[in-house]
């Protein structure tokens, strides 16, 4: 996964949805949950800068290919953007990801200083 570097405002004005994000409080740390059914691992971008967590990518279409028309369209089909601010300080954190289920995991657990 590689860092995004677009101004806030550039990404919001080109994003076209925004995934839910659940955030839960475990034992040893934090579990950040994002739903991002479709969007393929490799079209997904991370940034940290402070506290704000930033996820943004691409979901595509791949079934428009095989069809001659449209009926109905609910789902979003384009770059998709967003930040949270984390309820912690992340200086001494560590992050993990796993992509499951069309769910990017991001777990996180805090860092003893002089590690």
């Amino acid at each position: 996964m590689h860092a995004v570097s677009l101004p806030a405002t550039d990404v919001y004005q080109q994003s076209g949805w925004q995934p839910s994000v659940d955030i839960y409080r475990l034992r040893n740390g934090w579990l950040v949950k994002f739903e991002l059914a479709g969007v393929r691992p490799e079209e997904i971008q991370l940034s940290l800068r402070g506290r704000v967590l930033s996820v943004s990518g691409t979901r595509h279409d791949w079934a428009i290919a095989e069809s001659q028309s449209c009926y109905s369209m609910e789902i979003s089909y384009n770059r998709f953007h967003r930040s949270i601010e984390l309820p912690f300080e992340t200086e001494h954190a560590r992050f993990e990801t796993e992509y499951r289920d069309g769910m990017l995991l991001i777990r996180v657990s805090a860092e003893e200083e002089g590690r």
